[in-house]
């Protein structure tokens, strides 16, 4: 392993700094548990959005999706309703913020689509989100993309299941829905940052969802301090050197404080 910070590619390529210069890179790859705080309902916990409606899947399945304007409609109700929209970061995304800004090589790896790593302050090309963003709409025919709010402001007005104002195709969430794969370009980019990093911190992620959970495996075969902090188990456990269970709002701030130069 090199450890040396790898390049996102929207950042320019810039020549290697000494190694005794060089500090440690950074990586977090967060779940749904890190943005309960900030009121957004995670998916598999015991209150999980899963669990209290398991037709909710529907709403997010691709082919279910396209297929059927009622879950088409049921979908934009839930986006216009869902506490995302208005969502602010909280203490563990400040403390990542904080820790970039301290000149820590951070990455961002994100299961989330809630966009709170970038609210708090991490660069936008910092952050690498494998699902995508709820914040934006994509049209499913000649993929013009508008934010959100344009969308449900659509709905608000009376308009059920808006339609691409250029083309009448299928808008749908900027999300990869099951069914979807994911951005081949942020996978790989992704894996890269795994494999360099030198502590790879896996925050409220029950690490089960592929392939973004392998990434936790990748950045431990490759040399890196594996930090899992969940309030539940994970298949990664044994090969972490810590797994924390305390509330993440109160110990990622913790834990990253200690990175700091």
């Amino acid at each position: 392993m090199t450890g040396t910070e790898p390049t996102s590619p929207a950042s320019p390529t810039s020549p290697a700094a000494p190694d005794s210069a060089r500090r440690p890179l950074v990586a977090i790859l967060s779940g749904a548990g890190i943005s309960t705080d900030s009121g957004i309902p995670d998916y598999r916990g015991p209150q999980g959005v899963w669990r209290q409606d398991p037709e909710a899947e529907k709403l997010v399945t691709y082919e279910y999706y396209m297929n059927d304007p009622e879950i088409r409609r049921r979908a934009w109700l839930v986006r216009r309703d869902s506490p995302a929209l208005h969502a602010e970061p909280n203490a563990a995304h400040e403390a990542i913020a904080r820790l970039e800004r301290s000149g820590v090589p951070v990455r961002v790896i994100t299961q989330n689509v809630d966009g709170l790593h970038q609210l708090a302050g991490v660069p936008d090309r910092k952050v690498l989100e494998l699902h995508g963003t709820g914040r934006f709409v994509v049209c499913t025919r000649c993929h013009a993309r508008s934010p959100m709010s344009e969308a449900i402001a659509r709905v608000n007005a009376g308009d059920p299941d808006p339609a691409c104002a250029e083309c009448g195709g299928i808008l749908k969430s900027a999300t990869v829905m099951f069914g979807e794969r994911l951005d081949p370009q942020v996978l790989g980019t992704a894996m890269s940052v795994a494999k360099a990093a030198d502590v790879f911190i896996a925050v409220g992620t029950s690490l089960q969802v592929q392939p973004a959970a392998s990434l936790a495996g990748v950045a431990a075969e490759h040399g890196a301090r594996l930090i899992i902090m969940n309030a539940d188990p994970t298949p990664y456990d044994g090969l972490a050197a810590e797994t924390i269970r305390t509330p993440i709002g109160t110990a990622l701030p913790a834990l990253l404080a200690t990175l700091v130069p």
